[in-house]
């Protein structure tokens, strides 16, 4: 029943083909090319860049560059002149929208190539705020698990986020090859939908497993759904009225946190494709993940966006690794570890040029609007049209990628000693989908795309069958509350993920998610 549901949902769209063949034009869709890997999990942090992660990893990758005594040489100006070096920073705590990463602010940062306005930026945003955060780092001694991490498994040195612009938009084109004209991390601008569709459709279509797991209470999300698509697009739309009205913003808390939302899903695919986190790491162990998996934090405690705590985030994605490394499907898994955007920290490598994925322009429905609408909007919202045009003011196309973000492929199959210096966006994730399953292009991004692939070997013995063992992260994912006498909300999780590994407790969901090759959707 939910099967021919989804399929409804995905006919009601009226979605039409993407630019560019299959890569095995002579081959029907959904012909697996790549039989030596079943599964693909994305696991996808917040806000990093790499040079503000991986910039002091040395022997491997372009890092900060160093100066002669091995701090690196990088610096930016504040408008008055003064000099802000690249630095380390002493917490791994954050602070609050410092830096900021909006879309005006990624392009301040990009400064036409120059790559100089990181301390600029949060001057002119966010006044009163430290300029010299954006311009920090960590190190191993704050990231032992990503550091080893980056020195076991291939290193993607010129891994760009898709586009000089916040969350959303990046995450859209994860999985659509297109932001589809979205500039910030609004609610209420996630209605529409792009017209190929995005890679959930296509894998759906062709019976092709996939799962979002994430942390949001799952009666939450479906109950959203159930009362449908028109209601869930005007529940976002009277967000944008929040902003003057507090008790309506948060009531939509919840309606964006996960990456499969950041397009409308409906109540049927919303049924058969989000999962909890609990039931990821089940999955995991037990070798039940599905062909192509999504991983989200808890946006709120553990994606790393400021002001959380780093290693806390570290210590969720450590567990996800770890668990998928030692399942029972890790023989034939390919994981890729990266984040969305770079947080409005510093990286020294001007993002190049990238293909434009379609002809939808970036826009912002009320900075187009006539000025005579915005006259008439500043008595009572003038602050609201002042925040979003420090928000989204900038260029209006997506001709160019984004900072450079951290990013890993973990597999049996990865080559030991690699380091990948081809340029890669989230686009390459699509295309790594497509190549696998001879799927068509959605847009001209990811037509455009170059798969991860040559971290692969599948000539030789698979180098990392049996997996290393990696240095432990800061904190332990999951610990005793000693304020409040408890389990915390994480060793919960553990503690149920545990019980549902032991049979001890039922998964919520009972839709099929078959192991190995079996592991698609039922037809």
């Amino acid at each position: 029943m939910w099967d021919r549901l989804e399929r409804r949902e995905i006919r009601r769209r009226a979605l039409v083909a993407g630019p560019g063949d299959r890569p095995r034009p002579d081959l029907p869709e959904g012909t697996d090319l790549l039989p030596q890997i079943r599964h693909i999990v994305i696991l996808m942090m917040e806000n990093h860049s790499y040079d503000n992660y991986l910039g002091m990893l040395t022997g491997r990758g372009e890092g900060l560059p160093p100066g002669p005594g091995g701090e690196p040489l990088a610096f930016n100006e504040l408008p008055n002149g003064q000099r802000v070096p690249a630095h380390h920073l002493a917490s791994t705590s954050q602070v609050k929208d410092d830096p900021r990463q909006s879309w005006h602010a990624a392009h301040i940062q990009y400064a036409d190539g120059a790559c100089d306005g990181f301390p600029r930026s949060q001057a002119t945003l966010e006044p009163g705020s430290d300029p010299a955060i954006p311009m920090g780092y960590w190190t191993e001694d704050d990231l032992p698990f990503y550091y080893g991490l980056a020195r076991t498994f291939p290193l993607a040195d010129r891994w760009f986020c898709s586009c000089l612009g916040p969350t959303f938009p990046n995450r859209r084109f994860l999985i659509s090859g297109t932001a589809h004209g979205l500039m910030d991390d609004y609610p209420w601008d996630l209605i529409d939908y792009p017209e190929a569709g995005t890679i959930f459709d296509v894998l759906s279509k062709n019976g092709i497993s996939w799962v979002n797991y994430h942390n949001v209470r799952p009666a939450l999300v479906l109950l959203r759904r159930l009362l449908g698509h028109r209601f869930l697009s005007g529940f976002r739309r009277l967000a944008g009225v929040g902003r003057w009205f507090p008790s309506v913003a948060s009531a939509i808390r919840g309606n964006k946190a996960f990456t499969a939302d950041v397009y409308p899903l409906g109540f049927a695919r919303s049924r058969l494709h989000l999962r909890t986190t609990q039931r990821f790491f089940a999955d995991a162990d037990a070798g039940r993940l599905p062909s192509v998996t999504i991983i989200d934090p808890d946006f709120d405690l553990y994606s790393e966006e400021n002001p959380q705590d780093i290693s806390h985030g570290e210590s969720f994605a450590a567990e996800v690794i770890n668990r998928v490394m030692h399942g029972k499907g890790w023989p034939h898994t390919l994981l890729i570890w990266l984040y969305d955007e770079h947080g409005g920290y510093y990286d020294h490598v001007p993002p190049p040029a990238a293909v434009t994925p379609d002809d939808v322009p970036a826009h912002n429905p009320l900075l187009d609007a006539p000025r005579w609408v915005q006259a008439c909007m500043k008595p009572v919202a003038g602050s609201y049209l002042q925040q979003i045009k420090d928000v989204d003011t900038g260029h209006r196309a997506y001709d160019r990628y984004g900072f450079r973000v951290p990013a890993v492929i973990v597999s049996p199959y990865s080559r030991p000693d690699h380091v990948l210096h081809e340029v890669f966006d989230h686009t390459s994730v699509l295309r790594l989908i497509e190549e696998k399953w001879n799927l068509p292009p959605l847009t001209r991004r990811d037509a455009a795309a170059v798969a991860p692939l040559s971290a692969l070997d599948f000539d030789a013995e698979p180098a990392f069958l049996d997996p290393p063992k990696l240095p432990a992260p800061k904190l332990r994912w999951g610990s005793w509350d000693a304020g409040t006498g408890r389990l915390s909300p994480v060793a919960r999780l553990r503690s149920r993920s545990a019980r549902l590994r032991s049979g001890s407790a039922r998964p919520r969901s009972r839709t099929p998610v078959g192991p190995g090759s079996g592991n698609r959707t039922p037809s």
